[in-house]
């Protein structure tokens, strides 16, 4: 854990040494080493870039434990044992510079015990700061005072992880598990008992306890596999022996079957078996999932269940399709209800030990194990009226702070201001739910203010001071016709009295590209003239934003794939979440890219062949810094760590650019390398066909790309214009749909999320 910290200190441009056990028989650094190594080498990655990894500097305890004296901040994260946190901070009290941060990042030991005894001054500095695994991507940071913690202390580091590690920060009382491990240990531990008492099997918990109701695709026994058997049994041990008055410590038993595992080695993935395990090599390869009661494993059976609205539509909104789960006394039913009704009991009964409101337990479980709601939000969403009558049907007994509660939050928007209130379970009145500086929600700010355009796909959000949002709100937010109308509404608002434009939006990814549904259709009934004008129309878009009279920046973040990308590559700036995977992605269902992609990386990079290798090998960015390595982002482009403050950050950027902006001009100039040029690109493909690292399709494929990149294969190097380029671009797509093969990429993409290779 200490070298997934240290890596994403490191992601976020610090320095870090990371010290470590000198093993014996082994060189001084190995086990720091080997840290650095393993984070690297772990799916996903912890390090944005490579070059991030080399910010890191290994060392041991024995020898180089005198260099915390030049830091600002000490995170001490070695193993879960009292007595070997408090041996190593004491030679850390004696070591450090007075006035310097000591953080442990205990996951549930009560500071009280690990500080006890050490001196003032290091008491006041002392604080925990409990990371969640793996740091890179688990937004939340826990922040536990000690009783003599310095509050400018806890200020400092709380704004410090928030602004410069991207981190969702609640505050927590020093109490076993803290917050989120409390309730992410109850929730766990009522999974297993549900599990038995019911029968159910570890495919149907899993397809119960994961999208389906918010939660990740991890879910519940897939999850354990991925932290390890024996970690989660430590975890639930220690909870036991920490809370003998907890109402519900009676769960925190460690199950016979988890035990049994643990005693055969079946710890999870880092030992190749878990709840599940992989038989068979290659094609052959099956995902066998483990039987509860006779630890015999089986082929994993694939469990869905599939709910629908009276029109027979897909429930996508989350409250309500929880609704629908829990209304029934189906099988699920039997299985959710009390799972939820458990939940929401213990999360209240416990709220005013673990936290001083309800807002940080929702915040803790949204950050930490990435639910969509929390507790209290999930309560809501069932009815807290309904579920608690429900619930006193049941004989279950409500905590007396909830009698009487209507709801957990509401709105609280003044004057077209968005605001929100929460419940005080405590003081039993509604309070106001602090403003967050530097966050913006569109969902907030389009319920307080409305929105000033709307089609199916995209609005037009004000998000003050003058600056316009352009939000993709479409399926998967694929591009497609209204979102291009949208798109030219935009440029045409910018005429009037607006600053500037962002492209964002708060969805699960920016956007996945093109509606590939119905490309496909269009191309398999031959709608050639409907194609290629949809065509022109989205290359337009793309250089009415990029030519736009006042600054555009897109906010790019998650999935930015084929026009995805080709809207960011079109803005005068971008501003994007450090967790932006990036790329031109299209030869990867037969096509190239269409809407100015391969233009705009031609001119970025200033030559074919590095386009021409970024775009035919559909490469992605493993992070923001790695698409600026790639030159998908410009140095000028800004990188957001914080997730949430991605939309605020790029309003701020357009705001510093509109005072001097002066839009550009189309491009009449652009040298291409021409007949020579695709020679050279020409002759990889044949080197790449000969290795068989591409098809013969690929070659096709790569041969049109290269066409458009040569400028069209003329003599010489003469120049052309941008709009030559886009008519090269939009020559080679339409092309290219009417192959059989590239529409057999199309169907296949969509039918299994996975390129074909035919």
């Amino acid at each position: 854990m200490g070298s997934r910290i240290a890596a994403h200190f490191a992601n976020a441009g610090y320095p870090v040494d990371l010290l470590d056990l000198a093993l014996p028989g082994q060189s001084p650094n190995a086990a720091a080493l080997a840290g650095i190594e393993a984070a690297a080498s772990q799916k996903p990655g912890a390090f944005f870039t490579a070059a991030a990894r080399g910010r890191i500097t290994p060392g041991n305890f024995d020898q180089h434990l005198s260099r915390v004296a030049a830091c600002q901040w000490i995170v001490e994260a070695v193993s879960e044992n009292l007595e070997v946190k408090r041996s190593l901070l004491g030679r850390v009290a004696e070591a450090r510079t007075p006035g310097a941060i000591v953080s442990t990042n205990t996951s549930g030991i009560p500071l009280a015990h690990i500080a006890e005894g050490f001196p003032a001054e290091f008491r006041g500095h002392f604080l925990g700061a409990h990371f969640f695994n793996p740091p890179r991507y688990l937004h939340l940071v826990e922040i536990i005072p000690g009783a003599e913690t310095v509050p400018e202390v806890l200020a400092w580091v709380s704004r410090f992880c928030d602004l410069h590690l991207g981190k969702g920060v609640v505050p927590c009382k020093d109490t076993p598990n803290f917050i989120a491990n409390r309730i992410g240990c109850f929730f766990g531990a009522t999974i297993h008992k549900l599990t038995m008492e019911g029968g159910y099997t570890v495919e149907e918990v899993d397809a119960l306890t994961g999208p389906l109701i918010g939660l990740p695709r991890s879910a519940s026994f897939r999850l354990v596999d991925i932290i390890g058997l024996d970690v989660w049994a430590h975890v639930l041990r220690n909870l036991y022996e920490l809370v003998p008055h907890d109402p519900a410590r009676g769960l925190y038993r460690v199950p016979e079957f988890m035990e049994r595992m643990i005693e055969r080695g079946w710890l999870g993935e880092k030992r190749g078996q878990g709840f599940y395990k992989r038989v068979g090599k290659g094609a052959e390869r099956e995902i066998h999932a483990i039987d509860l009661k006779t630890l015999e494993y089986h082929p994993a059976e694939k469990t869905t269940i599939s709910l629908t609205d009276a029109a027979g539509e897909p429930i996508e909104d989350l409250g309500l399709r929880l609704r629908a789960l829990v209304a029934g006394d189906n099988r699920a039913a039997q299985f959710l209800w009390p799972l939820l009704r458990d939940l929401f009991l213990y999360s209240a009964a416990v709220a005013p030990e673990i936290a001083d409101r309800l807002v940080e337990i929702d915040r803790a479980m949204r950050w930490g194990f990435a639910f969509q709601m929390g507790p209290f939000e999930m309560w809501d969403a069932l009815g807290v009226p309904q579920t608690v009558a429900r619930m006193k049907r049941e004989g279950c007994t409500v905590p007396a702070a909830v009698e009487g509660v209507t709801s957990f939050y509401q709105t609280a928007d003044r004057d077209g201001v968005p605001g929100n209130r929460y419940f005080d379970l405590a003081a039993g009145a509604w309070r106001d739910l602090e403003a967050r500086p530097g966050v913006l929600s569109l969902a907030e700010i389009k319920r307080a203010r409305g929105v000033v355009k709307s089609n199916p796909a995209a609005s037009l959000v004000d998000l003050g001071d003058g600056v316009l949002c352009l939000e993709f709100h479409s399926k998967m937010n694929a591009l497609g016709e209204y979102t291009v109308r949208m798109a030219m509404e935009a440029v045409a608002s910018l005429e009037g009295g607006w600053e500037g434009l962002v492209i964002g939006n708060q969805g699960e990814n920016f956007s996945v590209g093109a509606n590939l549904t119905r490309l496909l259709a269009a191309s398999r009934e031959c709608r050639w003239n409907e194609l290629e004008a949809a065509v022109r129309r989205f290359q337009q878009a793309g250089m009415a934003l990029k030519y736009a009279p006042k600054p555009v920046v897109a906010a790019p973040f998650g999935m930015t794939l084929g026009g995805g990308c080709e809207m960011a590559l079109s803005s005068a700036r971008a501003q994007a979440s450090a967790e932006t995977y990036m790329g031109l992605v299209e030869t990867g269902v037969g096509l190239v890219p269409a809407g100015g992609g391969s233009k705009e990386l031609l001119l970025r990079l200033g030559e074919a062949k590095r386009a021409f290798e970024l775009i035919a090998y559909g490469k992605m960015s493993s992070s923001a810094a790695d698409a600026r390595e790639l030159g998908l982002l410009r140095a000028t482009d800004g990188i957001s760590m914080n997730p949430e403050r991605l939309l605020a950050d790029a309003k701020a950027a357009v705001l510093a650019m509109a005072p001097s902006y002066t839009p550009g001009a189309p491009r009449q100039d652009i040298v291409v390398e021409g007949e020579a040029g695709y020679a050279v690109l020409k002759l990889g493909l044949y080197m790449a066909r000969e290795a068989a690292y591409i098809t013969e399709y690929d070659t096709v494929v790569g041969e049109k790309l290269a066409y458009v990149l040569s400028g069209g294969r003329p003599p010489g190097r003469p120049a052309v214009s941008e709009q030559f380029l886009l008519d090269l671009e939009r020559e080679a797509f339409l092309s290219l749909c009417g192959q059989p093969k590239t529409q057999q990429r199309m169907e296949h993409m969509l039918k299994t999320g996975k390129p074909l290779r035919n």
